[in-house]
């Protein structure tokens, strides 16, 4: 008999609008509170402390429209934000600063959000979408220099980007990009040589989220079918389907997987939130507490794996918080 689903350990409540992106920020020393970013439709970023499971402060960059990333770059007073506003905005909350430092004008009108790569110590690769349609464009920060343009070959047909990730194999070898597209596909891009190594159709319907587990150069990804790709990159970096995994319900809004690698979490159109195990993607729970679309899901980074969180941000303005490492 499998054990019944848990119910959240709590619920934060009080942003007022959809949650779009959450971000944990728990792995500092002592007296360090652990907080999670929370970006929502209405433009505001807010910052929860962790033990008050309260909002210690709200940040607002975007000029009120929708927040849909937010990344931590280094530290939890290291800020990145990106929003419907077409832009990226880097904050300092060193000493209880609130405001934007500098930001990046995207000319995207899409959702794909950006992804980050932490080259060395204050020096960060970031990939967003491009004004051009097909092309994604990768900058250095905090300097803004561009990096590369990658487009797609002539006639390639992909569409917009719609998700990305940046990673490397190890710690001196070459970034790459994984790109999830319109038009169901996933294209593996080298950064230096500014091409695509290989490409994977995994999906009819377009590619709304991935992650990539570079340990075992296996990733998954979701669209708004009913259906999970796994596929992986075999040593000559092609990328191949592994398995897919069939829903219950069409429609995942993120996918992450946990990183220790043990599960994965979905956010589901139809308001859940599914575990898997990442071995065998075998299902482990279904999380129903939400009322309308779950958008995000976002795992903790506490150093002591008994404190490790799950957090859930969904339409119905509320994030679930969930303690699922005891029954994995």
């Amino acid at each position: 008999m499998a054990l019944p689903p848990p119910d959240p350990q709590f619920v934060l409540r009080g942003t007022s609008a959809a949650v779009h992106t959450l971000r944990f920020s728990c792995g500092g020393q002592e007296p360090d509170v652990p907080v999670l970013f929370s970006g929502s439709e209405n433009g505001l970023i807010h910052v929860w402390n962790l033990k008050t499971h309260r909002v210690d402060t709200a940040l607002d960059g975007h000029g009120g429209r929708s927040v849909y990333c937010v990344e931590i770059m280094g530290g939890k007073s290291r800020l990145l934000s990106q929003g419907r506003d077409q832009r990226i905005c880097l904050w300092d909350l060193a000493e209880g600063r609130t405001s934007v430092t500098s930001s990046v004008f995207t000319e995207n009108v899409g959702f794909c959000r950006c992804s980050l790569l932490k080259e060395a110590q204050g020096r960060w690769l970031m990939a967003m979408a491009a004004k051009a349609p097909e092309e994604v464009q990768v900058l250095e920060l905090p300097s803004k220099t561009s990096v590369c343009t990658l487009k797609p070959e002539v006639g390639a047909k992909l569409g917009m980007p719609m998700c990305l990730k940046l990673w490397q194999h190890n710690c001196g070898s070459q970034p790459l990009l994984l790109a999830g597209y319109e038009d169901g596909s996933v294209v593996l891009w080298n950064l230096s040589m500014g091409k695509a190594l290989s490409r994977l159709v995994c999906h009819q319907e377009p590619v709304m989220s991935l992650d990539f587990d570079s340990e075992k150069a296996k990733g998954i990804s979701g669209s708004s079918e009913k259906v999970l790709s796994i596929w992986s990159l075999n040593e000559q970096q092609n990328l191949q389907v592994s398995k897919t995994q069939e829903l219950v319900n069409a429609g995942i809004s993120e996918i992450t997987i946990r990183p220790d690698k043990k599960i994965i979490a979905t956010a589901g159109w139809d308001h859940r939130i599914r575990i898997f195990g990442w071995k065998k993607l075998k299902p482990l729970a279904v999380l129903d507490y939400h009322t309308a679309t779950v958008h995000c899901v976002s795992f903790s980074d506490h150093k002591n794996p008994s404190e490790r969180l799950l957090a859930a941000g969904s339409k119905d303005h509320r994030i679930s918080i969930w303690s699922i490492y005891t029954q994995t």
